[in-house]
């Protein structure tokens, strides 16, 4: 087996990727309401020796509930229920940096670390959504490059509050009375632009030493808060030439920083619909594409472009030229109209080839051939792992750990079992030392 392994999280997208998945005679319509449905996933994804499970998060409503299930309940306290279901799987949860406070942010997260023995993960995104900044008193989205700039401050507060308290400060030693040595819990003394935060924290460090970083978002400010802060990145890439392009040019980036170049796992999304045939893996396609209904493509088309529904004429191709708005996902946008681009697509192709609204890759086939496209772009370097996003849950995981994830171990590239305990250990990841800890060095030796 070589050194270097894949790495697999699942996205939990409540009944599954396609909009249709909650229809299926298989499926619970309420499953999205329902903590048991994401215990289920979860210890599927353990079973499969998965290195996480990831929970996305809007904090307002943004999809067409009348059409799909959506993501409505408050991720980091799914994931308390999870933790306390499971021993391995990596938890990990989005929370926006836009309408949040960093130290509420660190002191979840740190706790969810803490209940789950080191599992935790924080996927840091910064939300660009009019009817979330409703939710919050904002009358209007903060334009894109000012979200970035508070989100790379909200990070570094987060990162040392999760700091300020050094491996050994707890004590707990009942003969001394004493329970905690006060010169290795540290203050941090943040004043910044956005945020002026005293600490420290009031939760010591966990096993893992601090949750591990995560971000998602392609643009060039994204990227740059990813070279900065990020561990592991969630990225949408249609080509294998993609997929190079952005590992390369974020490990360059992250090198200017300082870092070294492959010290980010980096992660596309990829959504899987799978039979024992290639026939009856596109009949299983062909189904759940007929059951989402045009109407909510089409919605998901516009919000996802930002356009008026009423442009976008089914049979012929996307407006052109078709400019990116300021405050859209520039991930999303520019992955979508890559594809309708690439392929000359009609609208009603493009739809099609969304799977009703998704714009990751995604991959029709049997086990072998999914096991093989996901070698070919490990083994060109395009990718560390994948984001699997299964077409419905909790079946198309299943079928996944027990057919493709055999096939990748027997070829040498996934784990037959898990090495540790935690999610650091799951990415390959080293141990943090608190920033004050090495401070105290630096200032013995000196």
């Amino acid at each position: 087996m070589s050194d270097r392994q894949l790495h697999l999280n699942v996205n939990l997208l409540h009944s599954g990727v396609y909009a249709s998945a909650w229809r299926l005679p298989e499926s619970d319509p309420r499953a999205c309401f329902d903590v048991s449905h994401y215990v289920r996933v979860a210890e599927i994804a353990e079973r499969g020796k998965l290195d996480a499970i990831f929970l996305a998060d809007t904090p307002a409503i943004t999809d067409r509930i009348d059409y799909r299930s959506f993501m409505s309940m408050e991720p980091t306290i799914v994931l308390a229920s999870v933790a306390a279901a499971t021993s391995h799987v990596g938890l990990i949860a989005t929370a926006s940096t836009t309408y949040n406070e960093p130290y509420n942010i660190a002191r979840r997260f740190a706790t969810l670390d803490l209940a789950s023995g080191g599992r935790a993960g924080w996927n840091a995104v910064t939300t660009a959504d009019a009817s979330a900044s409703r939710n919050f008193g904002l009358s209007h989205v903060l334009e894109h490059k000012a979200r970035y700039e508070r989100a790379k401050e909200f990070a570094e507060v987060v990162h040392a509050l999760w700091d300020s308290w050094e491996d050994d400060a707890f004590v707990g030693d009942k003969s001394s009375a004493r329970f905690v040595d006060t010169s290795k819990v540290h203050p941090i003394g943040h004043r910044g632009a956005h945020y002026s935060v005293a600490g420290p924290l009031n939760v010591p460090r966990s096993p893992q030493g601090r949750p591990v970083t995560v971000q998602a978002g392609g643009s060039s400010d994204g990227r740059d808060l990813a070279a900065a802060q990020a561990e592991a990145v969630f990225t949408l890439a249609q080509t294998i030439e993609e997929g190079v392009a952005y590992a390369r040019d974020l490990r360059a980036r992250a090198a200017a920083y300082g870092r070294a170049g492959d010290s980010i796992v980096i992660l596309p999304g990829l959504a899987t619909v799978i039979g024992s045939t290639e026939a009856e893996a596109k009949r299983r396609q062909d189904e759940l594409w007929e059951l989402v209904p045009i109407e909510y493509s089409l919605a998901r088309l516009a919000g996802t472009l930002q356009v008026d529904s009423a442009i976008l004429e089914l049979d012929k191709p996307l407006p052109d030229p078709l400019p990116l708005p300021s405050n859209a996902n520039h991930t999303m946008f520019q992955g979508t109209v890559n594809i309708a681009r690439r392929g000359n697509l009609t609208v009603r192709q493009l739809l099609r080839a969304l799977g009703g609204g998704v714009g990751h890759r995604i991959i029709v086939g049997t086990p072998e051939q999914i096991a093989t496209d996901i070698e070919a772009w490990f083994r060109a370097g395009a990718a560390d792992g994948f984001n699997l996003m299964p077409d419905v849950l909790p079946t198309g995981l299943e079928i996944f750990v027990d057919s493709v994830v055999p096939i990748l171990q027997r070829r040498g590239l996934f784990r037959t079992n898990y090495a540790g305990t935690t999610l650091r250990e799951h990415f390959g990841l080293p141990r943090p030392i608190s920033r004050f800890a090495r401070q105290t060095e630096a200032a013995a030796t000196a």
